[in-house]
């Protein structure tokens, strides 16, 4: 069972409190963790959109990327009956949080905007528990991507590859210039961000789906995962020698200044190179990772609604409403570097790579190739993440060998399951 599962305790104590709460009419009470920068900006849009409607809004910031520290505080208000009505959650926190029988069914109003018409069928996965809507998805990240200095790609001759053997080309050409070929972060999360990219590229997503999300022990052991390991590990080779333990937004400034050829890394990264007044395909180039054209792996930011008393619902449709606005879907993604969760929205205000991820992930949720991120949360729960976390980890550090990566990979999950 679940650690979360402890809170279950807590859920009587919700159900009392939605009642009795004295909160101000049409109010929201919002916990997320976009405090800085262009995602607090962006949530100011959402804020302004509802007081148009008479909705007040109450913060409730937590710094921390990720989320780590706002599910604490969201355990701490549960457990003492006092839920926020809605809350940014990501993957497998979602399913977690719904199993205790706390969340809203915003079913209605799915049901009156479409929703399944414009979700696709991969996030409502997370925006929905036992075929209910409990969520509303704000963005679409995916996490196959590569970022590469403009200079030196022409330099390598400008042509993007679309395989591994492509990909080793280009970063020996890097390497030929002088350069650092690939700015890496050495933490477990950005190991598994890189892992999950070569999996897609060598094996495909049916491999992906067989291996990451179903855990099939043939997949995690057979000789398409040891092609996995062995690229990782020529990967490594491209690596400078101060990778381990740099930030993702460090690894970034390498290729913004020059001092790196490219970076593979979700496309949060986008907003770096914006931030540093560069231009997609005049400054930087984006393209998906060589061999993973087609497929996108993805990562969801939703807002999750919590059970209210009666005189709170409105205002929180109404918020789950303005969070589906396809106006809100474009303020929103163009500052944070993500794409609308809505594959019906117009790409107009979206720069070339904003375009490229929204035509991306229609193509992807059309065929199918459209699956969740291990490395973000988004293909397994968080026990069985970190146990893949350590063996990839180790096995890019030259810990382990190859032949003992694919013995202690499936006794991870195993052991985590």
């Amino acid at each position: 069972m679940r650690t979360i599962a402890k809170l279950a305790a807590g859920t009587a104590l919700l159900a009392l409190s939605a009642g009795s709460a004295s909160a101000q009419d049409k109010s929201v009470e919002v916990l997320h963790w976009w405090t800085a920068g262009g995602e607090a900006a962006a949530v100011n849009v959402l804020k302004e959109n509802l007081e148009g409607e008479g909705v007040s809004w109450t913060d409730m910031p937590v710094a921390g990327g990720g989320g780590t520290q706002a599910m604490t505080a969201l355990r701490a208000r549960v457990t003492s009956g006092d839920a926020p009505t809605a809350v940014q959650m990501l993957g497998f926190d979602i399913k977690d949080w719904a199993e205790l029988g706390v969340v809203a069914n915003l079913n209605d109003l799915a049901a009156e905007e479409g929703w399944d018409d414009v979700v696709p069928a991969a996030l409502q996965e997370f925006s929905k528990y036992d075929g209910n809507w409990i969520a509303a998805p704000v963005n679409v990240h995916s996490t196959n991507w590569l970022w590469v200095n403009k200079e030196a790609f022409d330099a390598a001759g400008g042509e993007e590859p679309t395989d591994f053997a492509g990909l080793i080309a280009m970063l020996d050409s890097f390497k030929e210039q002088g350069i650092t070929p690939l700015a890496h972060g050495g933490q477990p999360w950005q190991d598994a961000t890189l892992w999950e990219n070569v999996v897609l590229s060598v094996g495909g997503m049916d491999f992906y789906r067989d291996a990451v999300i179903e855990l099939n022990e043939e997949a995690l052991t057979g000789d398409t995962m040891r092609e996995v390991f062995d690229n990782m590990t020529q990967l490594a080779t491209y690596f400078d020698e101060n990778f381990s333990g740099r930030d993702w937004n460090l690894a970034s400034a390498m290729v913004i200044e020059g001092e790196a050829g490219a970076q593979q890394m979700g496309d949060w990264a986008k907003g770096e190179f914006l931030r540093a007044d560069l231009t997609p395909g005049e400054d930087f180039v984006c393209m998906r990772f060589p061999g993973t054209q087609g497929s996108v792996l993805f990562n969801s930011d939703q807002f999750v609604m919590f059970e209210v008393g009666d005189d709170q619902r409105e205002a929180q449709n109404l918020m789950a409403s303005a969070v589906m606005d396809p106006a809100f879907q474009v303020a929103f993604n163009t500052v944070k570097g993500s794409v609308p969760a809505r594959t019906d929205v117009e790409d107009t205000e979206f720069d070339d790579c904003g375009k490229k991820g929204m035509a991306d992930l229609a193509e992807a949720a059309e065929s199918g190739n459209l699956a969740g991120s291990m490395a973000h949360g988004h293909a397994q729960p968080a026990a069985v993440k970190e146990a893949m976390y350590d063996v990839i980890t180790q096995h890019l550090n030259g810990q382990i060998t190859t032949d003992e990566a694919l013995e202690r990979l499936p006794q991870a999950v195993a052991s985590a399951q």
